[in-house]
């Protein structure tokens, strides 16, 4: 499957979660960006702690299969993407999950403010098998 068009700090997003790379995860957000993750949980607010969260994700995960965008809507600086996630844990159990990321792009074409919705009580109890 090829990856619908997405402006380029979001497809890079994508690329990035697939590599399980933290840094240019990190770097598809503005310097003072701000990740939901999911909505409803406190923000993860600047560069560093984005890094930071997801550095700390990503060892829990062997491997981790990243997301992968299946179709996406660009109005302007926004553009909304549904997805589907996939893990195995360090224990040999697959993790499926889904949903929808909304991100706001600055002037310069990063990331300002990304939300993803997704059941994060699905997500965990797959981890809690």
């Amino acid at each position: 499957m090829t990856m619908p068009a997405m402006p380029a700090a979001v497809m890079r997003f994508f690329t990035a979660s697939q590599s399980g790379d933290a840094d240019s995860w990190a770097d598809t957000f503005a310097t003072d960006g701000i990740f939901h993750d999911p909505v409803g949980q406190p923000p993860i607010v600047g560069r560093p702690a984005i890094r930071e969260f997801i550095a700390s994700v990503l060892p829990n995960f062997d491997p981790f299969l990243g997301l992968t965008p299946r179709e996406a809507h660009t109005v302007g600086h926004s553009v909304a993407v549904s997805w589907t996630g996939a893990a195995v844990t360090r224990t040999g159990i697959p993790v499926n999950w889904s949903g929808i990321n909304v991100y706001d792009l600055d002037d310069n074409g990063l990331i300002r403010e990304a939300r993803a919705y997704f059941n994060r009580a699905i997500f965990q109890a797959q981890l809690d098998r």
